[in-house]
This record gives C-alpha cells, sequence and structure tokens, in this order.
C-alpha cells in the first residue's frame, strides 16, 4: 500500500504528522479503543485521530446523526438548525464562550482569531509561546519545534520558521518567550506592549509535550494582558472538551478572551469553532472582521458536533472522572516498567492526555526542557509499541478514550515492559 501511495501522494502521506520511520499505519477500520491495519493486526489506539477521537472510534451516538442528516443534505450555503443547537451548547459548556463562529479545522480557527484580535485591538503584534504550535499557516508556524542552535537565548527566543517556502516577513508582527515564565512576558510586553494585540497560548502545552502551567502562572498571564489591554487567547484545539466538558479554562479556572476548539468538539468528523466574549466577537458579526468559508457549518460535520457535545454533557459527572483515573493508572503503570527496567522516564500530563519522556530530569516545564528529553528513544519504543500491538503518538504522547477499559490498560502495560525490556 505504501509503495502504491508513493507513486500518488507527496511523501505517501497525506499530513507530515502521519510521517514515522519506516512504513506508515495504513487502517482498514477502527472501533472502541482499537485499530485494524490492512494486514490484520490489531492495535490498541492512544493516538486517536491526533485526539479528537475522544468518544472512541465510530463511536454510535456519532455515527447515526451522521448517517441520518447525509440523508437530509450535505451542504446547503444557507444556515440550518444543528449549528445553532451547537453553538448554543457549547455557549453553555465553556466559561468563555458568549458568541461562536464554527470553521472545519483549527489551523482555520486559530487564524480567525488572531486576525480577529488585531481587528478588535487596532495592534499588530502577537505573542506567541517556544513549543506551541497554531496551525501550519505562514504567521503562526514559528518556534514550534526549533532546533536549539538556532533557537536562541532561553529567555529571548528567536522566531524560527518552520518550514523553507514560509512567508518571513510574518516574523516581525511574531514575538516569541518562553513559556511557563511570567517575568519573560512581562518583559516582552514592556518592549512592545502598545502593539501587542494579542498573547496565544496552549493553556496546557500539548504539542510539545503536555505540560501543565505552574501555579499562578495563567493568573499572572491573564493580569499581565488586561494591564497591557491586549487580548489573552486559549488554542483549545487539543484541550478543548478533553479534560474538561468546558475545556482547559474550566479545568484550570482562568477564563481567556478568545479560544479556539477542535478534534474533540465533533467525534471525529472535521469541525472547529472560535468562541469568545460577545464585544469581541461582534467584530465579526458587523463584518468588521471578515470570517467566512464554504463548508463553516457543515450540516454533516455539525451534526456529529451536536451529538457529540450533547453525549458528553448528559456524561460529564460520570465521563470525565473515569478518563482521568483511567489516564492516570496507565501513567502509573509505565513509571514503574521504567523503573523496573532501570530506564529513566518522567511520566507527566493531566490523564486524558499525558507525555513520556525519556530524560533524568524530574519535571519539564518549558519547550528547552522538552527539547532535552531523548527523543531518538521515544522514536524507538514507539516502533517496538507497535510490533505489540499498541499505538501512541511517536513524539511520545498518548490520548485516552472514554471507551478505552482496564484490560486495555493491562494489554498495554504488559506491551511497555516487553517493549523496554527489548530496548
Amino acid at each position: 500500500m505504501y509503495q502504491r501511495a508513493r507513486q500518488v501522494l507527496a511523501g505517501g502521506v497525506s499530513s507530515d504528522a502521519r510521517r514515522i520511520g519506516g512504513v506508515p499505519l495504513y487502517v482498514d477500520h477502527a472501533s472502541g479503543s482499537h485499530l485494524w491495519d490492512v494486514d490484520g493486526n490489531r492495535y490498541v489506539d492512544y493516538v486517536l485521530g491526533q485526539g479528537p477521537m475522544l468518544l472512541g472510534h465510530s463511536p454510535e451516538v456519532v455515527a447515526t446523526a451522521v448517517s441520518n442528516q447525509v440523508h437530509r443534505g450535505i451542504v446547503y450555503s444557507a444556515q440550518h438548525e444543528s449549528e445553532v443547537l451547537a453553538a448554543e451548547m457549547l455557549c453553555a459548556l465553556v466559561p468563555g464562550a458568549e458568541r461562536v463562529r464554527f470553521n472545519s479545522v483549527g489551523s482555520e480557527a486559530t487564524h480567525a482569531a488572531i486576525r480577529l484580535a488585531r481587528g478588535h485591538t487596532g495592534r499588530t503584534k502577537i505573542v506567541k509561546f517556544e513549543g506551541h504550535y497554531h496551525g501550519w499557516l505562514d504567521p503562526v508556524l514559528y518556534s514550534v519545534h526549533p532546533a536549539l542552535e538556532a533557537a536562541g537565548p532561553s529567555d529571548h527566543p528567536v522566531a524560527v520558521p518552520g518550514t523553507i517556502g514560509q512567508q518571513l516577513c510574518t516574523s516581525a508582527d511574531l514575538v516569541v518567550v518562553p513559556w511557563n515564565d511570567a517575568d519573560a512576558l512581562k518583559q516582552a510586553l514592556t518592549e512592545h506592549g502598545a502593539d501587542v494585540a494579542a498573547v496565544i497560548m496552549e493553556p496546557i502545552m500539548c504539542n510539545s509535550g503536555a505540560i501543565e502551567p505552574l501555579p499562578g502562572y495563567l493568573a499572572a498571564v491573564q493580569e499581565l494582558c488586561r494591564g497591557n489591554g491586549s487580548l489573552l487567547i486559549f488554542d483549545e484545539i487539543i484541550t478543548g472538551f478533553r479534560v474538561a466538558a468546558g475545556g482547559a479554562q474550566e479545568y484550570l479556572g482562568i477564563t481567556p478572551d478568545l479560544a479556539t476548539f477542535g478534534k474533540a468538539l465533533a467525534g471525529g468528523m472535521p469541525v472547529s469553532a472560535l468562541a469568545g466574549r460577545a464585544d469581541v466577537m461582534d467584530d465579526i458579526s458587523t463584518g468588521r472582521v471578515a470570517h467566512a468559508g464554504t463548508f463553516n457549518s457543515h450540516p454533516v460535520a455539525m451534526a456529529g458536533a451536536l451529538a457529540a457535545l450533547r453525549y458528553l454533557d448528559e456524561h460529564r459527572e460520570t465521563l470525565y472522572p473515569e478518563l482521568f483515573r483511567l489516564g492516570r493508572r496507565l501513567m502509573q503503570g509505565i513509571r514503574d516498567a521504567a523503573e523496573r527496567a532501570g530506564i529513566p522516564m518522567l511520566v507527566a500530563g493531566p490523564g486524558p492526555v499525558f507525555q513520556t519522556y525519556f530524560t533524568e530530569q524530574t519535571s519539564v516545564h518549558n519547550y528547552r526542557e522538552f527539547a532535552a528529553a531523548n527523543h531518538e528513544m521515544a522514536s524507538r519504543v514507539h516502533a517496538a509499541l507497535l510490533d505489540r500491538g499498541v499505538s501512541m503518538v511517536p513524539r511520545g504522547l498518548w490520548f485516552l478514550s472514554v471507551a478505552h477499559t482496564d484490560e486495555d490498560v493491562d494489554q498495554t502495560i504488559e506491551a511497555v515492559t516487553e517493549a523496554f525490556a527489548s530496548l
């Protein structure tokens, strides 16, 4: 299959995130917490489509809603009830959501958030954090996983482009700072404050580890933004609906001015959302800030989103505690296996999403510390686990779903133990 794909698909894959060492995984079908590849092998899946499948693969509630909508109409270029109902539910669930606009993918939503922040404030610069990812578009694809020799000093990072072919003039309106360092942000706002429209961040840093904010850090960021007249944007493409029904802002107790959502929002359907304060979002409502898209609020995708949101709302009291319990049980099992094997490892994160680091460090708080881990070992473990029927994100990120069971965790811990022994 891979040889055929390489003849017609650039690189044999349709997203760089699917490149792995050797032959990529070709899936035949998926259900619940499992994948089956084209050769008939079964895997316990902790990739979950890079996070969207919070309800597990092919959840019946989403599949039924999507199937029913396909027969009612696929795309209208007109408004429909499902988008209104989904928006009402999102506003009820998410603390900072007073108005919503829907998109198809996360990169669109974060691009819209940045444009809206600039339009609302009349300022041009955006502050982002080293190691945070906000989509693959030119204005924000900087310093996601930069080589340390090109990244500049740790307290004053250089904006490193993510690819050749990127329009580098966009870096002039970007200020990069280290995360989990309130003093560094204060210094950046002192230098650029009058020009800073917004500060954007992953409230839990999931694209370079699974790093939670230090105590008091988010409150300090919020205070600095308010004092500077800058908007605070949470990129909740990964954390939204995964760590709580109200996203990381509910889980962490900090409400941003704007937030973006995707992945777990729609049970696997391509839906993203920009949500936030009414007075800011109304710059879109009045047409002052442009926002459009043929497939925005796609009826079939929105049927999936509405079904997923209703399920999460109805089951939130039992769903999330169980998700955290199972995730933390797996985390501890991996720690124990590493200790028995004499492998230096840190396992950290909330539970519904977490990271395994091959490192002597006892904690990881920012990109530089993430980069110091042994990523070559992470790739070797990923390959060894695939051979033993466990699929996780190659860089060491793990996602849990409501479909995972204690039996899945037992099988995974056994596979991890075997993989460590083989290395």
